[in-house]
């Protein structure tokens, strides 16, 4: 059974300490490489506000971790992290599909826009300055620029 590529964020109540973050981060590697996965990258994204509060807390820190490894693996992490109380909320996703698609998307995509160009004589890639132009946006409506919906 091939690794497989998992986002897990989780998120921890807003006063946590450096060391705390620290110490949680430190469970999740060992259960990783306990169970032969990588972390491919951490990444703590600092306090934000939640989409709604869970229990007492309106924001908390958010921490993303990327994992290569196995089903069993995260299933050991979700059951994990279940269990602390210093985790407010987790989530684990599988990217490695998702990354498939889009490649596989993007590259059919590209296909068809330079089947469709040659069939109308023109050359198979977009050429400099050829199409509308982005530069004029100015007189373009603005009127939802910088509104948070």
């Amino acid at each position: 059974m091939s690794d497989r590529q998992y986002e897990l964020v989780y998120i921890l109540p807003p006063d946590s300490t450096e060391a705390q973050v620290a110490e949680i981060h430190e469970q999740v590697a060992s259960v990783v490489s306990r169970l032969n996965g990588k972390i491919e990258k951490t990444d703590n994204w600092g306090r934000r506000k939640l989409a709604y509060e869970i229990g007492p807390f309106k924001e908390g820190v958010y921490v993303l971790e990327v994992i290569n490894g196995s089903g069993e693996l995260m299933k050991e992490l979700d059951r994990r992290l279940k269990v602390l109380d210093q985790v407010v909320r987790h989530l684990v996703v599988r990217v490695d599909e998702e990354i498939k698609v889009v490649d596989r998307t993007r590259t059919k995509r590209q296909s068809e826009s330079e089947r469709r160009r040659v069939k109308r004589g023109l050359p198979p890639v977009r050429q400099p300055g050829e199409g509308r132009s982005t530069e004029s946006e100015e007189d373009g409506d603005d009127r939802y620029d910088g509104v948070e919906v």
